[in-house]
C-alpha cells in the first residue's frame, strides 16, 4: 500500500492545501494529511479546530485520513509506514526550502521520497501565514479558505473562538 502524509500547521488550511491533497489522491492509496505540532510555534487556532476544520473539509475524500504528531515528520511517517512525502511549491524560494528539507528527511528517514506539487496559478499566493493575517485584521477570507471554515469565522465571533486555544 502507497501511503503518503501530507504535513502542516493548516493555521488554517488554505483551498490551495485543498487542492493538492485532491490531486494527490490519484498517486496514492491513503494521505495522511497530518497536523504538526511544535510547541515552539505560535499558532493562531488551536489544534483542536484546525484538526475539527480537517475532518469536515476532507470528510468525502475516501482515501484521507487526518492526524497530528510532534516530533520529527520523518519519524511520524516510520509510524504510519508512510513511504513518501507530499509537498506544494508556489514558488522558488519554496522550491529551495523545501529542497533543503527533503534531503534532509532523505538522509534521516529511511526510504522515504518527497513529492512535490506545484500550485496552481490560483493558489500560487495563498499561504496560511497571510490568511492569519486577514483574519487578525477582520478582512474576509473566503477566497482563500474552504468555504466551511470562511462561513464558521462569519457566524462567530473570532475573540470567542481564539480564546480557547490550548
Amino acid at each position: 500500500m502507497d501511503i503518503a502524509v501530507f504535513p502542516g500547521s493548516f493555521d488554517p488550511i488554505t483551498l490551495g492545501h485543498v487542492d493538492l491533497v485532491s490531486r494527490a489522491q490519484p498517486l496514492f492509496d491513503k494521505i495522511i494529511v497530518a497536523v504538526g505540532v511544535n510547541n515552539q510555534k505560535s499558532t493562531l487556532f488551536p489544534l483542536e479546530k484546525r484538526l475539527e476544520w480537517l475532518q469536515d473539509v476532507f470528510k468525502d475524500f475516501p482515501k484521507v485520513e487526518i492526524a497530528f504528531f510532534e516530533g520529527l515528520t520523518v519519524k511520524f511517517c516510520e509510524t504510519q509506514n508512510a513511504r513518501y512525502l507530499v509537498r506544494g511549491l508556489r514558488n522558488a524560494s519554496d522550491f529551495d526550502y523545501e529542497k533543503t528539507i527533503s534531503q534532509l528527511n532523505t538522509i534521516i528517514g529511511k526510504d522515504l521520497e518527497t513529492i512535490f506539487l506545484i500550485s496552481q496559478p490560483e493558489f500560487s499566493h495563498i499561504s496560511s501565514t497571510i490568511v492569519r493575517e486577514i483574519i487578525k485584521g477582520r478582512g474576509n477570507v473566503s477566497p482563500f479558505v474552504p468555504k466551511i471554515i470562511s462561513e464558521e469565522l462569519n457566524a462567530v465571533n473570532l475573540a470567542d473562538l481564539l480564546k480557547h486555544k490550548s
